[in-house]
């Protein structure tokens, strides 16, 4: 919603909003002129010409179920985002299961160093834009695409990448071939080019037979029409590889976050900056700027020799290539702090979340954050805590009703246990798509005014 806030903010409408309870976000709306309300109430609506509601937003809430009744136009996110990008003759729409957020802000950012006038909107802060939306005076627009309950559907893509296709939101689409086939409709309503991962099976299936586009593949095997070769981790968040443009070396990159997802990122963001005649030297100097999305691998500071990041891996593939990343690093422990995020996927996913969170040196978790579900799953935090060997959790009462008192509770136990038991040298990384990145916060505080002996 954020973006979107932006980007009709900066030409000249005149925008409300409320959420349910104050964040960093909130108060860079506020900043903007807009007026938000804390706590979600019929009569925050009063006066609205139109009502933009997101997907996470419950059917029973206040808030919705007064706008449906106003007889004032309703319109969820992706409908609004939809109408936006037909705006633009050349939208460049990035999707996949994974990686949307960063490459999508790798792409903006390589075109902010080219000082090309564009508008984007992506799901997390980027540093070069001010935020996560831009409204630029360009025919060019960047924009996330996501595939939850099929929202990509309703945008209007020129150019379209698909990053990867995995099983999630199962609660939705049941199975993996039923994502597949949403992300073959999404391909299907591109006009004029895909940019696809060439390496990833469900990817290929999904554009398999397509025609009329330009097709572009993209991937670490040399098959692909643009690959990494020579790659060179040589500290911490730095990599160095070598692009390969149809067989030809198009130049060398330095990336300054870690991981080989992040190089896949990076070759569909070039293969995207290529196809609208961005110079390498530009896509270069771009990419080696490029730090990171808000909640990306994020660094959030460093305090009695304790690094401190935050990510917003919800997904155990996701998970899996961030805490791997993170273990190649040489840190004398990693410590990964993880709040599931809804019932659904939690317990779907179970074995595989269980999986991957045995990779750091010790893992704490949250209380699940249900978000938009209610727990029919009768799914609670010891079922996964169970599964990992080490693992640190609180157990809560289970009866209780998730609220912001209980979870401030769990919040200051992870804390506290973090930082009496971390020591110099070690990595702290919270990881989800709720509010983990808060206990984060509080660990460095803890620590900023703790007197060592």
């Amino acid at each position: 919603m954020y973006p979107l806030a932006q980007i009709l903010n900066s030409q000249g409408y005149f925008l409300t909003g409320s959420d349910n309870n104050e964040t960093e976000t909130l108060d860079a709306v506020r900043k903007m002129g807009i007026p938000v309300f804390v706590g979600q109430r019929a009569e925050n609506i009063e006066g609205a010409d139109l009502i933009v509601f997101s997907a996470a937003i419950m059917a029973d809430n206040p808030e919705l179920v007064a706008a449906r009744a106003s007889g004032v136009p309703v319109l969820e996110r992706s409908e609004l985002l939809g109408i936006v990008t037909s705006w633009y003759g050349n939208a460049i729409c990035v999707s996949g299961t994974h990686g949307k957020t960063t490459a999508t802000s790798m792409i903006t950012q390589i075109f902010c160093t080219a000082e090309a006038d564009i508008s984007a909107f992506i799901g997390g802060k980027l540093k070069c834009i001010g935020g996560s939306g831009r409204s630029g005076s360009s025919d060019t627009m960047v924009c996330e695409a996501c595939e939850f309950v099929d929202t990509f559907l309703k945008l209007y893509p020129d150019v379209s990448i698909i990053l990867n296709i995995d099983a999630d939101h199962l609660d939705y689409f049941k199975t993996l071939d039923n994502i597949i086939a949403s992300f073959r409709k999404f391909a299907e309503k591109t006009t004029k080019a895909l940019i696809v991962n060439g390496d990833d099976a469900n990817s290929l299936k999904a554009v398999e037979g397509i025609e009329g586009r330009e097709m572009i593949f993209f991937g670490l095997d040399k098959k692909n029409d643009y690959y990494a070769d020579n790659i060179r981790v040589v500290s911490g968040l730095e990599t160095h590889f070598d692009v390969y443009r149809r067989g030809e070396l198009h130049g060398t990159v330095t990336l300054n976050v870690a991981g080989k997802h992040n190089i896949l990122n990076a070759l569909a963001a070039i293969a995207a900056a290529d196809m609208n005649n961005v110079s390498f030297e530009h896509i270069r100097k771009g990419l080696g700027e490029f730090t990171g999305a808000a909640r990306r691998f994020e660094k959030l500071g460093f305090e009695k020799g304790i690094t401190v990041v935050d990510d917003y891996a919800h997904h155990p593939t996701e998970l899996e290539a961030t805490l791997t990343a993170a273990m190649e690093m040489k840190f004398n422990k990693v410590w990964a702090i993880f709040q599931p995020f809804t019932f659904s996927r939690t317990h779907i996913l179970l074995d595989d979340f269980a999986r991957v969170l045995a990779i750091p040196d010790c893992t704490l978790l949250t209380d699940i954050m249900g978000s938009r579900e209610k727990n029919t799953y009768g799914i609670f935090t010891r079922h996964l805590a169970e599964k990992i060997p080490g693992c640190v959790w609180f157990p809560q009462d289970e009866t209780a009703e998730w609220d912001d008192e209980r979870k401030y509770l769990n919040f200051a136990q992870i804390c506290d246990y973090v930082c009496e038991n971390a020591s110099e040298g070690d990595l702290v990384i919270t990881l989800g798509c709720g509010d983990a990145y808060k206990i984060a916060k509080m660990i460095l505080e803890k620590l900023r005014n703790r007197k060592d002996d």
